[in-house]
Protein backbone atom coordinates (compact mmCIF):
# COMPACT_ATOMS: atom_id res chain seq x y z
CA UNK A 1 0.00 0.00 0.00
CA UNK A 2 2.59 2.34 1.14
CA UNK A 3 4.86 1.32 -2.24
CA UNK A 4 1.44 2.58 -4.40
CA UNK A 5 0.85 5.76 -2.72
CA UNK A 6 4.26 6.78 -3.45
CA UNK A 7 3.85 5.87 -6.89
CA UNK A 8 0.66 7.93 -7.47
CA UNK A 9 2.45 10.82 -5.52
CA UNK A 10 5.30 10.86 -8.46
CA UNK A 11 3.02 10.65 -11.41
CA UNK A 12 1.05 13.86 -10.17
CA UNK A 13 4.18 15.85 -9.22
CA UNK A 14 5.24 14.59 -12.74
CA UNK A 15 1.78 16.12 -14.68
CA UNK A 16 2.31 19.07 -12.49
CA UNK A 17 5.57 20.03 -13.82
CA UNK A 18 4.44 18.95 -17.24
CA UNK A 19 1.49 21.36 -16.92
CA UNK A 20 3.90 23.75 -15.78
CA UNK A 21 6.43 23.55 -18.53
CA UNK A 22 3.24 23.60 -21.04
CA UNK A 23 2.28 26.68 -19.42
CA UNK A 24 5.92 28.47 -19.74
CA UNK A 25 6.12 27.38 -23.45
CA UNK A 26 2.74 28.88 -24.26
CA UNK A 27 3.32 32.04 -22.40
CA UNK A 28 7.08 32.53 -24.11
CA UNK A 29 5.02 31.97 -27.55
CA UNK A 30 2.73 34.54 -26.60
CA UNK A 31 5.83 37.03 -25.90
CA UNK A 32 7.59 36.11 -28.61
CA UNK A 33 4.79 36.63 -31.22
CA UNK A 34 4.31 39.96 -29.52
CA UNK A 35 7.11 40.92 -29.97
CA UNK A 36 7.87 39.78 -33.19
CA UNK A 37 5.14 40.19 -35.21
CA UNK A 38 4.10 44.10 -36.41
CA UNK A 39 0.54 45.17 -36.59
CA UNK A 40 -0.02 45.79 -40.01
CA UNK A 41 0.57 49.64 -41.28
CA UNK A 42 -2.77 51.65 -42.34
CA UNK A 43 -2.75 52.44 -46.32
CA UNK A 44 -3.67 55.47 -47.64
CA UNK A 45 -5.28 54.96 -50.82
CA UNK A 46 -6.09 58.13 -53.02
CA UNK A 47 -8.51 58.75 -56.16
CA UNK A 48 -7.55 60.14 -59.73
CA UNK A 49 -9.38 63.39 -60.43
CA UNK A 50 -9.68 65.94 -62.78
CA UNK A 51 -11.15 69.55 -63.88
CA UNK A 52 -14.26 69.18 -65.92
CA UNK A 53 -16.16 71.43 -67.63
CA UNK A 54 -19.88 71.07 -68.18
CA UNK A 55 -21.14 72.98 -71.38
CA UNK A 56 -24.96 74.63 -71.59
CA UNK A 57 -26.31 77.43 -73.53
CA UNK A 58 -28.95 79.73 -73.07
CA UNK A 59 -30.92 78.73 -76.08
CA UNK A 60 -34.45 76.55 -74.86
CA UNK A 61 -35.10 73.89 -78.12
CA UNK A 62 -34.63 70.78 -78.87
CA UNK A 63 -31.68 68.53 -79.24
CA UNK A 64 -30.79 68.18 -82.98
CA UNK A 65 -27.52 66.28 -83.72
CA UNK A 66 -23.98 65.68 -81.59
CA UNK A 67 -21.13 65.83 -83.56
CA UNK A 68 -19.27 64.09 -80.57
CA UNK A 69 -19.59 61.06 -78.70
CA UNK A 70 -18.08 60.50 -75.17
CA UNK A 71 -14.43 59.66 -75.24
CA UNK A 72 -13.76 61.86 -78.08
CA UNK A 73 -10.82 64.37 -78.14
CA UNK A 74 -12.13 67.90 -78.59
CA UNK A 75 -9.82 71.00 -79.29
CA UNK A 76 -11.08 74.47 -77.91
CA UNK A 77 -13.19 75.62 -80.48
CA UNK A 78 -14.83 72.32 -82.40
CA UNK A 79 -18.31 71.97 -82.74
CA UNK A 80 -20.44 70.14 -80.43
CA UNK A 81 -24.24 70.19 -80.67
CA UNK A 82 -26.26 71.77 -82.49
CA UNK A 83 -29.88 72.98 -80.73
CA UNK A 84 -33.48 74.35 -82.65
CA UNK A 85 -35.84 76.48 -80.99
CA UNK A 86 -38.63 77.89 -83.34
CA UNK A 87 -40.02 79.92 -79.98
CA UNK A 88 -36.89 82.09 -80.28
CA UNK A 89 -37.31 82.20 -84.04
CA UNK A 90 -40.37 83.64 -83.90
CA UNK A 91 -38.91 86.16 -81.21
CA UNK A 92 -36.18 87.31 -83.57
CA UNK A 93 -39.22 88.03 -86.34
CA UNK A 94 -40.84 90.38 -83.52
CA UNK A 95 -38.02 91.82 -82.65
CA UNK A 96 -36.85 93.39 -85.96
CA UNK A 97 -40.25 94.15 -86.54
CA UNK A 98 -40.38 96.11 -83.53
CA UNK A 99 -37.19 97.79 -84.69
CA UNK A 100 -38.29 98.11 -87.91
CA UNK A 101 -41.47 100.18 -86.67
CA UNK A 102 -39.00 102.53 -84.17
CA UNK A 103 -36.74 103.18 -87.12
CA UNK A 104 -38.91 104.59 -89.24
CA UNK A 105 -40.48 106.44 -86.33
CA UNK A 106 -37.14 107.93 -85.67
CA UNK A 107 -36.77 108.93 -89.41
CA UNK A 108 -39.93 110.52 -88.96
CA UNK A 109 -38.75 112.84 -86.34
CA UNK A 110 -35.25 113.60 -87.45
CA UNK A 111 -36.53 114.40 -90.99
CA UNK A 112 -38.57 117.24 -89.71
CA UNK A 113 -42.68 118.00 -91.57
CA UNK A 114 -43.02 117.30 -94.82
CA UNK A 115 -42.64 120.22 -97.80
CA UNK A 116 -47.02 120.10 -97.62
CA UNK A 117 -47.57 120.61 -94.09
CA UNK A 118 -45.34 123.57 -94.62
CA UNK A 119 -46.91 125.21 -97.29
CA UNK A 120 -50.64 124.29 -95.82
CA UNK A 121 -49.32 125.88 -92.35
CA UNK A 122 -47.70 129.08 -94.41
CA UNK A 123 -51.07 129.52 -96.15
CA UNK A 124 -53.28 129.35 -92.77
CA UNK A 125 -50.62 132.33 -91.82
CA UNK A 126 -51.03 134.21 -94.93
CA UNK A 127 -54.92 134.43 -94.39
CA UNK A 128 -54.92 135.20 -90.84
CA UNK A 129 -52.49 137.99 -91.69
CA UNK A 130 -54.92 138.92 -94.73
CA UNK A 131 -58.05 138.71 -91.54
CA UNK A 132 -55.81 140.50 -89.36
CA UNK A 133 -55.22 143.51 -91.93
CA UNK A 134 -58.77 143.76 -92.89
CA UNK A 135 -60.36 143.44 -89.25
CA UNK A 136 -57.41 146.32 -88.24
CA UNK A 137 -58.48 148.82 -90.89
CA UNK A 138 -62.71 148.28 -90.11
CA UNK A 139 -61.52 148.84 -86.58
CA UNK A 140 -59.47 152.50 -87.51
CA UNK A 141 -63.01 153.35 -89.30
CA UNK A 142 -64.91 152.71 -86.83
CA UNK A 143 -63.26 154.86 -84.92
CA UNK A 144 -63.11 157.89 -86.78
CA UNK A 145 -66.77 157.38 -87.38
CA UNK A 146 -67.49 157.09 -83.40
CA UNK A 147 -65.32 160.25 -82.64
CA UNK A 148 -67.41 162.00 -85.49
CA UNK A 149 -70.40 161.02 -83.37
CA UNK A 150 -71.76 158.96 -86.67
CA UNK A 151 -71.91 155.64 -84.78
CA UNK A 152 -72.26 154.40 -81.28
CA UNK A 153 -69.68 152.98 -78.62
CA UNK A 154 -71.10 149.88 -78.79
CA UNK A 155 -69.79 149.47 -82.40
CA UNK A 156 -66.55 150.36 -81.84
CA UNK A 157 -66.07 148.34 -79.49
CA UNK A 158 -67.45 145.47 -81.55
CA UNK A 159 -64.94 146.33 -84.03
CA UNK A 160 -61.75 146.09 -81.77
CA UNK A 161 -62.56 143.10 -80.52
CA UNK A 162 -62.94 141.79 -84.09
CA UNK A 163 -59.15 143.25 -84.82
CA UNK A 164 -57.90 141.72 -81.59
CA UNK A 165 -59.24 138.51 -82.61
CA UNK A 166 -57.78 138.73 -85.85
CA UNK A 167 -54.39 139.84 -84.33
CA UNK A 168 -54.59 136.15 -81.93
CA UNK A 169 -55.45 134.29 -84.76
CA UNK A 170 -52.20 135.11 -86.91
CA UNK A 171 -49.93 135.26 -84.22
CA UNK A 172 -51.35 131.45 -83.89
CA UNK A 173 -51.16 130.68 -87.33
CA UNK A 174 -47.39 132.13 -86.91
CA UNK A 175 -46.38 129.61 -83.93
CA UNK A 176 -48.13 126.20 -86.18
CA UNK A 177 -46.27 127.77 -89.56
CA UNK A 178 -43.04 127.74 -86.97
CA UNK A 179 -43.04 124.67 -85.56
CA UNK A 180 -43.69 123.05 -89.00
CA UNK A 181 -40.89 124.53 -90.20
CA UNK A 182 -38.57 123.90 -86.76
CA UNK A 183 -40.32 120.24 -86.96
CA UNK A 184 -40.41 117.53 -83.90
CA UNK A 185 -38.92 119.00 -80.73
CA UNK A 186 -35.34 117.95 -79.79
CA UNK A 187 -36.94 116.08 -76.78
CA UNK A 188 -39.08 114.40 -79.09
CA UNK A 189 -36.44 113.29 -81.45
CA UNK A 190 -34.26 111.91 -78.40
CA UNK A 191 -36.85 109.66 -77.35
CA UNK A 192 -37.65 108.24 -80.59
CA UNK A 193 -33.77 107.29 -80.95
CA UNK A 194 -33.90 106.09 -77.47
CA UNK A 195 -37.16 103.86 -78.72
CA UNK A 196 -34.96 102.46 -81.79
CA UNK A 197 -31.99 101.98 -80.21
CA UNK A 198 -33.87 100.21 -77.40
CA UNK A 199 -35.40 97.92 -80.21
CA UNK A 200 -31.92 97.08 -81.58
CA UNK A 201 -31.06 95.91 -78.33
CA UNK A 202 -33.87 93.57 -78.32
CA UNK A 203 -32.84 92.23 -81.61
CA UNK A 204 -29.55 91.92 -80.51
CA UNK A 205 -30.30 89.92 -77.15
CA UNK A 206 -32.37 87.20 -79.48
CA UNK A 207 -29.42 86.96 -81.62
CA UNK A 208 -26.99 86.37 -78.59
CA UNK A 209 -29.80 83.10 -77.96
CA UNK A 210 -29.54 82.12 -81.24
CA UNK A 211 -25.76 82.27 -81.63
CA UNK A 212 -25.58 79.08 -79.04
CA UNK A 213 -28.37 76.80 -81.71
CA UNK A 214 -24.63 75.66 -82.13
CA UNK A 215 -22.40 74.82 -79.04
CA UNK A 216 -18.36 74.66 -79.03
CA UNK A 217 -15.90 73.12 -77.04
CA UNK A 218 -14.39 76.07 -74.16
CA UNK A 219 -11.51 74.10 -73.55
CA UNK A 220 -9.11 71.45 -74.69
CA UNK A 221 -10.31 67.87 -73.78
CA UNK A 222 -12.01 64.55 -73.89
CA UNK A 223 -15.68 64.36 -73.66
CA UNK A 224 -16.38 62.16 -70.57
CA UNK A 225 -20.22 62.40 -70.73
CA UNK A 226 -23.26 63.41 -72.66
CA UNK A 227 -26.63 63.69 -70.84
CA UNK A 228 -29.84 63.93 -73.22
CA UNK A 229 -30.12 62.21 -76.01
CA UNK A 230 -30.92 63.75 -80.08
CA UNK A 231 -34.46 64.50 -80.12
CA UNK A 232 -34.54 65.47 -76.55
CA UNK A 233 -36.06 69.01 -75.22
CA UNK A 234 -33.47 71.49 -73.56
CA UNK A 235 -33.97 74.11 -71.18
CA UNK A 236 -32.35 77.06 -70.79
CA UNK A 237 -28.58 76.27 -68.83
CA UNK A 238 -29.51 72.77 -69.30
CA UNK A 239 -25.90 70.60 -68.91
CA UNK A 240 -25.23 69.46 -72.45
CA UNK A 241 -22.35 67.43 -71.22
CA UNK A 242 -18.68 67.28 -69.63
CA UNK A 243 -14.96 67.44 -71.04
CA UNK A 244 -12.52 66.25 -68.98
CA UNK A 245 -9.06 68.31 -68.78
CA UNK A 246 -7.21 65.34 -68.86
CA UNK A 247 -3.82 67.32 -69.10
CA UNK A 248 -4.56 68.33 -65.13
CA UNK A 249 -5.03 65.25 -63.87
CA UNK A 250 -4.41 65.28 -59.85
CA UNK A 251 -4.82 62.74 -57.16
CA UNK A 252 -7.10 63.46 -54.04
CA UNK A 253 -5.93 61.87 -50.27
CA UNK A 254 -7.91 62.18 -47.15
CA UNK A 255 -5.65 61.71 -44.16
CA UNK A 256 -5.94 62.07 -40.15
CA UNK A 257 -4.08 65.23 -39.05
CA UNK A 258 -1.25 63.07 -37.07
CA UNK A 259 0.11 62.22 -40.64
CA UNK A 260 0.51 65.96 -41.76
CA UNK A 261 3.60 66.33 -40.64
CA UNK A 262 5.35 64.19 -43.51
CA UNK A 263 2.75 65.60 -45.98
CA UNK A 264 3.58 69.00 -46.50
CA UNK A 265 2.67 72.14 -49.07
CA UNK A 266 5.32 71.35 -51.87
CA UNK A 267 6.91 67.74 -50.61
CA UNK A 268 7.22 64.73 -53.49
CA UNK A 269 5.39 61.80 -52.60
CA UNK A 270 5.99 58.28 -53.56
CA UNK A 271 3.10 56.50 -55.18
CA UNK A 272 1.54 53.45 -56.19
CA UNK A 273 -0.96 53.20 -58.87
CA UNK A 274 -2.24 49.43 -59.33
CA UNK A 275 -4.13 49.70 -62.57
CA UNK A 276 -0.99 50.85 -64.45
CA UNK A 277 0.38 47.23 -63.30
CA UNK A 278 1.74 48.74 -59.66
CA UNK A 279 3.50 51.87 -61.31
CA UNK A 280 5.25 53.37 -59.54
CA UNK A 281 5.78 57.18 -59.61
CA UNK A 282 6.33 60.72 -57.76
CA UNK A 283 3.37 63.37 -56.92
CA UNK A 284 3.76 66.78 -55.48
CA UNK A 285 1.82 68.18 -52.55
CA UNK A 286 -0.13 71.65 -53.78
CA UNK A 287 -3.51 71.54 -52.15
CA UNK A 288 -4.02 70.93 -48.23
CA UNK A 289 -7.67 71.43 -46.65
CA UNK A 290 -9.61 70.76 -43.81
CA UNK A 291 -12.61 68.87 -44.24
CA UNK A 292 -14.50 70.46 -41.22
CA UNK A 293 -16.19 69.30 -37.93
CA UNK A 294 -18.15 66.24 -40.14
CA UNK A 295 -15.10 64.42 -40.74
CA UNK A 296 -13.31 64.94 -37.15
CA UNK A 297 -12.63 61.95 -34.92
CA UNK A 298 -14.37 62.29 -31.48
CA UNK A 299 -12.64 61.37 -28.23
CA UNK A 300 -14.46 58.67 -26.25
CA UNK A 301 -12.47 58.64 -23.50
CA UNK A 302 -12.40 62.11 -20.94
CA UNK A 303 -8.66 61.67 -20.50
CA UNK A 304 -5.74 61.05 -22.52
CA UNK A 305 -7.22 61.36 -26.06
CA UNK A 306 -8.12 64.17 -28.31
CA UNK A 307 -9.97 65.01 -31.57
CA UNK A 308 -8.45 64.44 -34.87
CA UNK A 309 -9.78 65.77 -37.78
CA UNK A 310 -9.60 64.78 -41.58
CA UNK A 311 -7.38 66.60 -44.22
CA UNK A 312 -7.96 66.31 -48.16
CA UNK A 313 -4.63 66.47 -49.68
CA UNK A 314 -4.45 66.80 -53.11
CA UNK A 315 -0.87 65.87 -55.35
CA UNK A 316 -0.59 66.51 -58.88
CA UNK A 317 2.58 63.83 -61.08
CA UNK A 318 5.47 65.56 -61.03
CA UNK A 319 5.89 63.80 -64.83
CA UNK A 320 3.38 62.99 -67.32
CA UNK A 321 1.28 59.61 -66.63
CA UNK A 322 0.73 57.56 -69.62
CA UNK A 323 -2.70 56.16 -69.68
CA UNK A 324 -3.17 57.74 -66.16
CA UNK A 325 -7.16 57.95 -65.77
CA UNK A 326 -9.91 59.51 -63.41
CA UNK A 327 -10.87 57.39 -61.18
CA UNK A 328 -7.98 55.26 -60.82
CA UNK A 329 -6.96 53.98 -56.75
CA UNK A 330 -3.66 55.43 -56.07
CA UNK A 331 -1.60 53.93 -52.81
CA UNK A 332 0.32 56.78 -51.09
CA UNK A 333 3.92 54.84 -50.37
CA UNK A 334 5.06 54.52 -46.25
Amino acid sequence: MEEQKTIVRKRDRALLLALALFAVVIAGLAIAGLLLIKPPTTAIQGQADCDAVRISGKLPGRIVKFYVREGDHVSRGDTLVSIYSSTVDAKLFQARSMEQAAAATSQKAQGGTRDELKKSAYNVWQQALAAQTIAQKTYQRMQTLFEKGVITEQKRDEARAAADAATAQAQAAKSQYDMAVKGAQQEDKNAARSMQNAAHGSVMEVQSLLEDQILVATCDGEVSEIYPKEGELVIMGTPIMSISRLEDMWVSFNVREEKLADLTMGKEVNVTIPALKNLKTKLKIFHVRDMGSYAAWQASKAYGQWDSKTFEIKAAPVSPIENFRPGMSVILDE
